[in-house]
């Protein structure tokens, strides 16, 4: 079974398409598209003619500026007339502005391309569109039902005698009458055929400038880049809490543990087995501490919650067995989203240094400059990394991605290798100033207190 058209172009390559509604529906769509044409010339006419009187007065003007908005109520009426002849969706192609209020959406609707598109498609609608679509409605449904009623007239108006057709040729006769009908059904339905590819080429035209299907896709990937933005937020919100609940909770019991038993081991009688036994026990107690810090440091370490991405690069370049150089110059904090980002790429690709390229020194640098955070992690290894050979860096580049941001990486054989991030952004707070409260301490001692 062949699926249902959707569009009249469908319908056309069809052979029932004279028996469907498809032709009914291409001359609804082009006899509603004549009469908005003239009524939208008369209020532009009318508009622009007051508009011009009053300017004098100045009270005209916003008349004048007015037009400059015509184009939308056309357009939003014509996405919906081409439901008619095109049941695919015709999409909205304006965006939803920042900030409510009039200001606010005229800033919008005046800076869109789609705004002047329309308008544009108002003025040929009203200059050019509809007369057209009305002399194609008389040449095309008109004049053949005029040819079909030639026995009526010639029964009714010229009263058995002689009657005209289309005021061209006069008919006197019956059988005469007959033909002239059978030759206006075979008008028809060529004309059936002209108004529907009339109307196909009419909604082209309008779906091209109006109701673009790009439109539709681009809303799409604007929402899935949105949605993908709040799960990043949602998950760095998730490592953050657990951080938090690590550090307050598991954390502070393993080091009161940890005490009870160091306490224990001074009370205990020396060299006796519960001596050993609680010796053990501490050593224990100590590396589960300690891999249980490693732990919230990997997850999200505090120190970047606290006092921001300066400071945790450079704790993260203390943590290194490779010697950094760091040289970070950020004068305000960043949005957390994008300093969790910046910063999970640059201890992955120290770690990556101390693995893999058997370097001596390393390098990171970083700035915030024309709206974006800047990051160049360099080493003077051996070179030849590569992102896709299991790095650790492909899913960090996809992170970045959602941040709208770049991930390069530059590593020739031989070396030196060079990551490069570049992630736009604002500045939100100023540095080693912890969310909710004030700065007591600087960025530096914060470092050492939370390495320490």
């Amino acid at each position: 079974m062949r699926p249902r058209p959707h569009t009249v172009w469908q319908a056309l390559a069809r052979p029932g398409y004279l028996l469907s509604p498809w032709p009914w529906r291409s001359a609804a769509y082009l006899l509603t598209g004549a009469a908005t044409g003239a009524v939208v010339l008369v209020v532009l006419v009318v508009t622009a003619a007051v508009g011009g009187v009053l300017a004098i007065v100045l009270v005209g003007l916003p008349l004048l500026a007015v037009l400059a908005l015509a184009g939308l109520p056309v357009a939003a009426l014509e996405r919906r007339r081409l439901r008619l002849v095109d049941a695919a969706e015709a999409p909205d192609p304006h965006a939803d502005p920042p900030e409510p209020g009039l200001r606010g959406w005229l800033t919008t609707r005046l800076r869109e391309r789609a705004t002047w598109r329309e308008l544009g498609h108002t003025l040929l609608v009203a200059g050019l569109l509809w007369p057209a679509e009305a002399l194609l409605l008389t040449v095309a449904l008109g004049a053949p039902l005029s040819v079909v009623a030639t026995p009526l007239l010639l029964a009714t108006v010229g009263a058995g005698r002689e009657t005209k057709v289309l005021k061209l040729w006069t008919v006197t006769d019956g059988p005469t009458a007959l033909a002239a009908a059978a030759l206006g059904v075979l008008l028809l339905a060529v004309g059936a055929y002209a108004l529907g590819a009339a109307a196909g080429a009419r909604a082209a035209l309008t779906r091209l400038l109006v109701a673009p299907r790009e439109a539709g896709l681009d809303a799409r990937v604007v929402e899935l880049t949105r949605s993908r933005a709040r799960l990043v937020d949602a998950f760095e919100a998730e490592r953050r809490r657990i951080e938090r609940d690590l550090h307050d909770g598991a954390q502070q019991r393993l080091v009161a543990l940890t005490m009870t038993l160091g306490l224990a081991r001074l009370d205990a009688p020396p060299g006796g087995a519960l001596a050993e036994q609680l010796a053990k026990a501490h050593e224990q107690a100590g590396a589960a501490l300690t891999e249980l810090r490693e732990l919230i440091h990997g997850i999200h370490p505090k120190v970047l919650a606290d006092y921001g991405l300066q400071a945790a690069v450079a704790d993260a370049a203390d943590r290194s067995p490779v010697p950094v150089d760091v040289d970070v110059r950020l004068p305000h904090r960043l949005p957390q989203s994008v300093e969790a980002a910046a910063y999970f790429v640059v201890s992955e690709a120290l770690a990556n240094v101390a693995r893999h390229s058997g370097a001596s020194r390393a390098r990171v640098r970083g700035e915030h400059r024309g709206g974006r955070l800047v990051l160049e992690t360099w080493d003077d290894g051996r070179g030849g990394a590569d992102t896709t050979r299991g790095t650790g860096l492909t899913g960090l580049a996809d992170r970045v991605s959602v941040l709208d941001g770049t991930l390069s990486l530059t590593s020739p054989p031989g070396g030196p290798t060079l990551l490069r991030v570049e992630i736009p952004c604002e500045p939100s707070q100023k540095p080693g100033q912890k969310p909710g409260r004030e700065p007591s301490q600087e960025p530096s001692q914060l470092t050492d207190t939370a390495c320490a």
